[in-house]
């Protein structure tokens, strides 16, 4: 079975928020879509495993805030492949708390929405909670930030709970080159051609000339954790 068929399939990436007053998380999903019109209805799709998960069930609630290409790697570091219940992962980002309660990120957001949820169905590794909306906005006219961006111009990969998650399958996505080094614990790939701006890090520097204390841009895994030309 070819499975990079599933390539082809077009999703977004979004922060999923989840919680109320300061008990609260966040994470990166791509299953996300509008599922009716009227009344308006969305659906995610999220790990049993991820406290986002969990909050989401408590309060019977979530919000959605929709990536612009220019999201940092930083961000979706930190929401992506950092759990809650080591850290707060709001706690450097600003955001607002709206009819839910629940956190809508501020940061790098073209959109949001809010829904109360009315199903939740269990498929396998995850649950599908359908939810009503009760509100949106648009704060920008940036474009979203699609997956396939973000794996072919960001040179991401998928987090280990996401429902897109392979392992062979993000193994081909970030498609290393020989000059290339890859993150084996999030699946960055540092490129010499383009560098890292987000550490100052000017194109044309080798994975060999990076400073010492240069971190992965997404998980901060340090450079021992890197696989090149594989």
């Amino acid at each position: 079975m070819d499975l990079s068929a599933l390539f082809k399939i077009s999703y977004g990436l979004y922060v999923v928020g989840a919680g109320k007053d300061s008990d609260l998380n966040g994470q990166i999903a791509n299953s996300v879509m509008q599922v009716t019109a009227d009344p308006v209805q969305i659906a995610i799709c999220i790990n049993t495993k991820n406290l986002t998960h969990d909050i989401i069930k408590k309060y019977q609630s979530f919000s959605i805030s929709v990536l612009e290409e220019a999201t940092p790697m930083d961000l979706i570091g930190d929401f992506g492949f950092k759990s809650g219940r080591d850290c707060n992962k709001f706690e450097n980002y600003q955001f607002i708390q709206n009819k839910t309660g629940a956190p809508i990120l501020s940061d790098h957001t073209i959109s949001w929405m809010e829904a109360r949820v009315i199903s939740e169905t269990l498929v396998s590794t995850h649950s599908i909670f359908v939810g009503e909306v009760v509100d949106t906005k648009v704060l920008t006219t940036a474009d979203p930030m699609t997956y396939a961006y973000y794996h072919h111009v960001k040179g991401g990969a998928s987090p280990k709970n996401a429902p897109t998650y392979n392992k062979e399958i993000n193994r081909a996505a970030v498609n290393v080159k020989d000059d290339t080094c890859r993150c084996s614990v999030c699946g960055y790939v540092y490129d010499p051609l383009t560098g890292d701006a987000s550490s100052k890090i000017a194109p044309g520097t080798s994975f060999e000339d990076l400073p010492s204390d240069w971190v992965c841009p997404v998980c901060k895994a340090g450079q021992d954790n890197f696989v090149c030309g594989d």
